[in-house]
């Protein structure tokens, strides 16, 4: 049960560290190769492209849970309570239904590469397991999102969905909600 929670709080950043750890690496090598030896990896540049998107990826499930999104977050927080909590709630929904949508796109997307196997040119690999990640990443961000909305019910529906008491704004006092 510990792990389970420990893996809830940390999964994306667990990921994230090990696709970017992996993306330095390949690179890394691939320039001491290149100019060290002057040859190079054939599999490096793959290895890096595909760390590189599961960490995209994985970052913005991580920003969904912390509510780092790029948002004007200071002029919602300034507005009346009413006000911001409708754009959020607007803002939330448009994104739930966008990852709804890209949900669907790409489960029918992996099923065609699951149907007619297609390999990276240089692992080898069957792609349906690199671009899996977009299942894996929307649904993360779909559940992220819930999570928020469900934890906001469960302390009252005071605040804004997601945002620390600490980091909310009274919009006629100026001081911390």
């Amino acid at each position: 049960m510990r792990l389970l929670l420990w893996l809830e709080r940390h999964l994306e950043e667990v990921i994230c560290c090990i696709c970017l750890s992996l993306v330095a690496v390949c690179v890394f090598l691939q320039v001491i190769m290149r100019y060290g030896f002057n040859t190079a990896l054939q599999w490096s540049e793959e290895v890096a492209a595909i760390g590189m998107v599961w960490a995209v990826y994985m970052g913005a499930s991580l920003c969904v849970r912390e509510r780092f999104h790029i948002r004007i977050m200071a002029g919602v927080m300034l507005l009346p309570r009413a006000i911001a909590r409708g754009t959020i709630f607007i803002a939330d929904a448009l994104w739930a239904a966008f990852s709804v949508i890209m949900l669907i796109v790409s489960f029918d997307y992996l099923s065609v590469l699951w149907q007619f196997t297609s390999r990276t040119p240089s692992l080898g690999i069957n792609e349906f397991y690199p671009q899996s990640i977009l299942v894996i990443g929307y649904g993360l961000m779909l559940l992220r999102l819930i999570q928020i909305y469900v934890s906001w019910i469960r302390d009252g529906g005071r605040g804004l969905p997601g945002m620390r008491p600490e980091h909310q704004i009274d919009a006629e006092t100026g001081v911390p909600r």
